[in-house]
This record gives C-alpha cells, sequence and structure tokens, in this order.
C-alpha cells in the first residue's frame, strides 16, 4: 500500500479527535439551555415553535411521557412517509412522473426512514419524486437523528440529576438538537459538497449525447443517457451528519454526483463519525465529568481502528479468483491494487475500506463501494461492526446509548466477579438496570438471527437470494443484520424489493429501533430517581485504562457469542474455499 494511503488512513481519525472537543461541549451547551453563539438568530425561532405547537418550555417528563411523546412523534411520521410515497403521482415536483410506489415497498421505507436505519429497497432516481426526496425522506433524516440525541441527552440526565422524577421534555430536546445542532451543521455542508460539484437544483433529469452510440437489447440504438439530477447536496449532507445513509441515487456516494472528488469523500466520511464521537465529550460535559466521556470515545477508537486494520489488509490482499484470470492485484505507480472489483477507481483500496468500516461502525449505511464486492473477510469486517449492536461510534445518540448499556453489564459483571458495589456516576447498578441493559444488548441479535432463520427455510426468502452457497447466506445474514442494528447498508445481491423482504425487514427496523429506546428511558428513569453515592473503596473506577480494555472484553465477547456460529456459515466458510 502506498504513503499516501497509509496517510490518508492516518489522518481521517486525528482530524475526527481534534473536532470531537470543540463541538461536543457546543451540543452539550444546546442541551442544558445555554446560551450560544447560535442564539441571537435561533431563540426566536425556537419559541416560535414552542407557541404554534403548544409546548411549555418550563415542564419537564417522567420517563413514561418521554417514551410516549416519542413513540407518538414517529408514528406520525410514519404515516406522513407512507402517505407521501402513495400519492407522490398527484403532487408537484415529480418531473419525471413517477408514479405511487407499492405498499409494501411504502411501508418499508417509512419504517427505514423514522428509525434512522435508511434501509433502500428501491432506486431513489427511478422511483422517488423530488417532493417525496425532499418532504419525506430529508426531513425524516433531520427528525430520526434529532429524536436518538434526544434519548441520549434524556439518559445524560438521568445519571447526572439525583432523586429527581424528570427527564427533560422530548419535544424541546428535538427541536434544540434539529435547530441549533443539525440544520446549522447540514447548511455548512450542503455548501461545501456544492463546491465540489454534488448537484442541487429543481430541474429535470438531462439528456446527454453519447461519445459513442450503442444499442440496447432490442437491437435499438441508443444515441443519449437521461442523467438524473435534483436537490442532492442537501439531503447528501443530512444523510451523512444524522447517520442515516439513504443515497439520493441508488449508487449511493459512489454516484460521482452525490460524491464526486477526494475532497467531497473525506467530508463526507468525517460528518458519518462527527456528531456520534463528540457525543461522548458531549455526555462527559453534562454529567460533570468529561474523562468518562473519553474513556467510552477510546473504548470505540480502539475498536474501530482494529477492524479498520483487517479491512484494509482483507482488500488489499486482493481476490485470489481473479489472480487466476490474470488480473494483475500488485499495487505499482499505476494503480492501488488489491482487490478492486466494487469500488471507485479514484477512491481506491484505502478510502474504500474507510468508508466501509465508518459507515458500519456509524450506524449510517452509505457507501462509496460495493460491500457484496469485498473479499469474504472485508465483509465479515463490515458485517461485524453492525452486529455489535453499532456501539462502535454508532448511529447518533443511539450508538452512545448502546454502549452505556455495555457500560452498565461490564460496571455489574465485574463488580460481580471482586465482590465491589456495581455503581456507575455514583448511581447503584441493580436488578432493574441489569434487565433493561439486558434487552438492549440482546434483543437486536434475537431480531437478526430469527429474520435470517426465517428467510431462509421459506420459498419467498430464497427466492431472492440471487448468489449459492455461503455468500448468499452472508447477504441474508447482513440484510438482517443491517436492519435490526440501524445501519442501512447491504450486500446488493440480494433481491430485498419483494413483499417478503419489505414486511419482514421493516418490522424488524421498528422492532429494533423502539424496543430499544423504551428500556433506555426505563433505566433514565430508574437511576434518576436514586440518590448520588459517594465514590468509595469498593467503587469500580470507570475512566482507567483497565476499564477501557474490560469495556472492550465486553463488547467482543457479547459479539462473538451472539453471531460466531452465523458468521461461520457465511463468510469464515467463503473465505476457507477462495482459499482453496
Amino acid at each position: 500500500m502506498s504513503a499516501s494511503s497509509w496517510l490518508q488512513l492516518a489522518l481521517y481519525p486525528v482530524i475526527l479527535l481534534l473536532l470531537v472537543r470543540p463541538l461536543g461541549a457546543y451540543m452539550a451547551r444546546v442541551y442544558t439551555g445555554e446560551r450560544t453563539f447560535l442564539h441571537p438568530v435561533l431563540a426566536p425561532v425556537e419559541q416560535l415553535f414552542y407557541r404554534a405547537a403548544g409546548v411549555n418550555s418550563n415542564a419537564e417528563m417522567g420517563w413514561q411521557g418521554y417514551a410516549l411523546a416519542v413513540l407518538a412523534f414517529n408514528l406520525l411520521g410514519w404515516g406522513v412517509v407512507y402517505i407521501l410515497q402513495r400519492i407522490q403521482g398527484f403532487l408537484p415536483l415529480n418531473p419525471q412522473g413517477f408514479g405511487a410506489v407499492t405498499p409494501d415497498s411504502s411501508f418499508n421505507t417509512a419504517a427505514s426512514f423514522i428509525t434512522n436505519t435508511n434501509w433502500q429497497g428501491y432506486g431513489g432516481e427511478s422511483t422517488m419524486s423530488t417532493m417525496t426526496q425532499m418532504l419525506a425522506l430529508t426531513v425524516q433524516n433531520f427528525v430520526s437523528a434529532a429524536t436518538g440525541m434526544a434519548v441520549l441527552v434524556a439518559l445524560a440526565r438521568g445519571f447526572m440529576r439525583r432523586s429527581a422524577r424528570t427527564i427533560g421534555n422530548f419535544w424541546i430536546d428535538l427541536t434544540r438538537g434539529t435547530l441549533y445542532i443539525l440544520l446549522p451543521l447540514a447548511f455548512v455542508l450542503s455548501l461545501l459538497l456544492v463546491s465540489q460539484g454534488v448537484v442541487q437544483t429543481f430541474g429535470s433529469y438531462q439528456a446527454t449525447p453519447l461519445v459513442q452510440p450503442t444499442v440496447d437489447a432490442d437491437g435499438q440504438a441508443v444515441t443519449q443517457q437521461m442523467l438524473a439530477v435534483g436537490p442532492a447536496a442537501s439531503q447528501i449532507a443530512i444523510k451523512q451528519l444524522g447517520t442515516n445513509g439513504g443515497g439520493f441515487f441508488n449508487a449511493n456516494s459512489a454516484h460521482p454526483f452525490e460524491n464526486p472528488t477526494p475532497l467531497s469523500n473525506l467530508l463526507e466520511m468525517l460528518a458519518i463519525m462527527l456528531i456520534p464521537a463528540a457525543l461522548c465529550y458531549t455526555f462527559g460535559k453534562m454529567i460533570g465529568d468529561t474523562r468518562q466521556g473519553w474513556s467510552i470515545l477510546a473504548a470505540m477508537t480502539i475498536l474501530f481502528v482494529l477492524i479498520l486494520g483487517l479491512a484494509v489488509w482483507a482488500e488489499q490482499q486482493g481476490n485470489p479468483a481473479l489472480a487466476a484470470f490474470g488480473v494483475d492485484q500488485a499495487a505499482s505507480s499505476v494503480q492501488p491494487g488489491g482487490n478492486m472489483e466494487g469500488k471507485e477507481a479514484r477512491f481506491g483500496i484505502a478510502n474504500s475500506a474507510l468508508w466501509a468500516t465508518a459507515t458500519t461502525a456509524a450506524s449510517n449505511g452509505s457507501v462509496n463501494a460495493m460491500h457484496d464486492s469485498l473479499t469474504p473477510l472485508g465483509g465479515l469486517a463490515a458485517m461485524w461492526l453492525i452486529q455489535l449492536g453499532e456501539v462502535v461510534y454508532g448511529g447518533v445518540g443511539s450508538g452512545l446509548y448502546g454502549m452505556l448499556a455495555f457500560v452498565i453489564v461490564a460496571v455489574f459483571v465485574a463488580g460481580l466477579m471482586v465482590g465491589r458495589t456495581p455503581e456507575y456516576l455514583g448511581k447503584k447498578i441493580e436488578a432493574y438496570e441489569m434487565k433493561m441493559a439486558a434487552l438492549v444488548i440482546l434483543l437486536p441479535p434475537m431480531l437478526v438471527l430469527l429474520g435470517t432463520a426465517l428467510a431462509v427455510l421459506s420459498p419467498a426468502g430464497r427466492a431472492g437470494i440471487l448468489n449459492p452457497g455461503p455468500h448468499g447466506f452472508s447477504e441474508v445474514l447482513y440484510a438482517f443484520s443491517s436492519a435490526g442494528n440501524n445501519n442501512g447498508s447491504a450486500f446488493a445481491g440480494l433481491s430485498a424489493n419483494t413483499p417478503f423482504y419489505n414486511l419482514a425487514l421493516g418490522v424488524v427496523m421498528l422492532v429494533a429501533r423502539y424496543w430499544l429506546i423504551i428500556p433506555t428511558l426505563a433505566i433514565a428513569g430508574s437511576v434518576v430517581a436514586k440518590k448520588h453515592v459517594p465514590a468509595g473503596a469498593g467503587t469500580l473506577p470507570t475512566t482507567t485504562p483497565l476499564f477501557v480494555g474490560w469495556l472492550i472484553a465486553i463488547v467482543i465477547t457479547v459479539g462473538a457469542l451472539s453471531f460466531l456460529p452465523a458468521l461461520a456459515l457465511g463468510p469464515v466458510v467463503e473465505q476457507l474455499m477462495m482459499g482453496m
């Protein structure tokens, strides 16, 4: 691998970590109601929203009220997204005249976008009108991300407050997260992406003459190509910042109109990880101990770097099957070498593997290379990051509250092993918190494995598998792993836009999102009512390198025990077959 590739791989985490503290501190000020540099402009708009919605900005909610507000808001969002797809043929801003999306696809897409999963069983430029892309999908990119951040903030208040009954107000947290954090960042990133050539227009698709005319499958002459355009930059910005991942175009960020240059590639990759990483510092600021946030971030970063190393190594090794056909896979001055199948030449191995690792670590799901074309071990790296529960950075808000469930388990297990009192941030960890944390950790693997089993056992599920053997199984396992952990990326060889997969994956996405939010808020409601217990000789320190290593061990152990048998049937056996 070239020195340039090594530099790009090293530069990415350095820039990311440098941005954590300033953005994290800013978000902490937003959620604690402190004044920021945007308040002179946005505070009147915020108050206008409250008055229009009838929200009392001084009222707070218990965890049950907070959970009901989350569910009610997201149910309304699902209905809006579903209806807009079904009636898009009658709405304006539909220059290509697209008709209604099918009921099963509409259900799946609505479930996907309200849950921050953004799984796409459709081709964006050939299915969704400009109105649907903006009013249904882009709006949900903002509010689904803001919902995850709000739940995290509520959990942080649970640990921060003492002997209290409330954990905040969902409507205020949702509004502030959208207005003060997501909108400004998306606006700036949109302008930067437009400067790099990402399209942003309300115009119709453009017919462009072909340099070399050809013929289609029916023998008819083809002299021009229809280029899809639209308001892409504004959607791409929030898709990355909100760890949404749903592309304006079917090829996602491998499409030159979504990701045209190396600089746009770097900006979009940074946006994927930016808020999830910075929220660790936000959490530390809100609870009054930034060391706690840094220790969690350290565990996430170590896991990320280790799995990134596996992905880069696997892709750089190349594919023996291609070597058998005389394909040159050696790195040289004219090519990056390695397995370039399914990758853009302008990004190469390093940036493709880095993006694949970042997008599956951060619950984003966007791609700049086709994951179905990764080597078996490269695909395993991406898939296992999803299966860990998307807690290595993870989605905005959801990644950190998922990791905090692992922290609770780590503290409890360590306490049992050495006879110390299970405490975290001055709050005793008891049976109730452990039960709720267990739900957060174990429900996604259960959904993934049951969904995969149903698909491979049923004729409707097997009908969508286009590749035989272990790779076909990997495609199904990846699909349900992606749906059950709010990712949205896919192994593209699976024909998933069928009634079976649209309904099955849609149900998994809904259950995985909201059955995790409810126990997370239940933990917040439990710990907020507890008194603060001063640290003593029996308290386990949670900011030491030892605890960081213990937390990593817990995450890896749960992931291995849950998915190693399934991975052995897919990418592991495929790797062994490839080496034969």
